[in-house]
């Protein structure tokens, strides 16, 4: 009996898709613009649906929301920015749950794809921290912000030549290039893997049977490794972000 040849399907179909509303336009939606918004409805509906009737003792999502809520501001906010800083838990909080969501779609059957593994969401996600960031930082401290990255005290003058453009290249573009690509690349590596165990698994189901259980038990595996993947992704993120806000208030830190 001749084996069906395995084959897996070209990188870029895993990562783009038809569009499936408003075809060819600049509001085109596709499934990757379609879990981002979802997302963001569903976290509004959960945060409505907790908070509409609130009681001393909490439970069910009331119970969910304010855990997450003391995990983000006591293990990132107050941690990172410092103790009066509850200020910004609300929105690393969302920030938190948000990339959550949308790396947790990576493991939901028949979607099993997380916006997060495309470029344009984890650059977004960047530039917005880092629109924060800078805006922190002058409205804080001033232009001296600036400098005093750029023209850090205590380095000899001649070292400035040296030193400033690379604090500048620093800043401006490695910090939010590899907040973005930390993010991605972890997504984008996940679902290929999974993917190609996807694939092997049907493909040894139909035609090799006997050893199906082998390539099952590492498709299983492995999306519970992504759950870890996605909820510790999630988390380096706000927390980074929570770093960057701190630098903006406290530089000489």
């Amino acid at each position: 009996m001749l084996l069906a040849k395995f084959t897996f399907p070209p990188t870029d179909e895993l990562f783009r898709w038809k569009d499936m509303v408003f075809n060819d336009s600049p509001y085109a939606i596709n499934k990757t613009s379609f879990l981002v918004m979802t997302s963001a409805v569903l976290i509004i509906a959960l945060f409505v649906g907790g908070s509409r009737k609130m009681k001393l003792v909490p439970s069910g999502v009331q119970n969910l929301l304010e855990v997450t809520y003391e995990f983000v501001d006591h293990g990132i906010t107050r941690d990172v920015i410092g103790p009066n800083a509850a200020r910004f838990t609300p929105f690393l909080g969302s920030l938190f749950l948000y990339i959550l969501f949308l790396n947790f779609w990576e493991i939901i059957p028949f979607i099993q794809f997380p916006p997060t593994a495309r470029a344009a969401i984890p650059a977004y996600l960047a530039i917005q921290t880092y629109l924060i960031y800078w805006y922190l930082g002058f409205r804080h401290n001033g232009f001296k912000y600036l400098t005093g990255h750029l023209f850090p005290p205590g380095v000899p003058l001649p070292l400035y030549i040296l030193v400033t453009p690379i604090e500048l290249v620093q800043i401006v573009f490695v910090r939010p290039f590899s907040l973005a690509v930390r993010l991605l690349a972890n997504m984008m590596a996940g679902h290929i893997l999974l993917t190609a165990l996807a694939l092997l698994t049907a493909y040894t189901l139909t035609n090799a049977p006997i050893i199906f259980i082998g390539p099952f038990l590492l498709l299983v595996g492995v999306t519970a490794f992504e759950l870890l993947v996605g909820f510790l992704q999630a988390y380096i993120f706000t927390l980074l972000t929570a770093v960057f806000i701190a630098d903006s208030l406290h530089p000489e830190h």
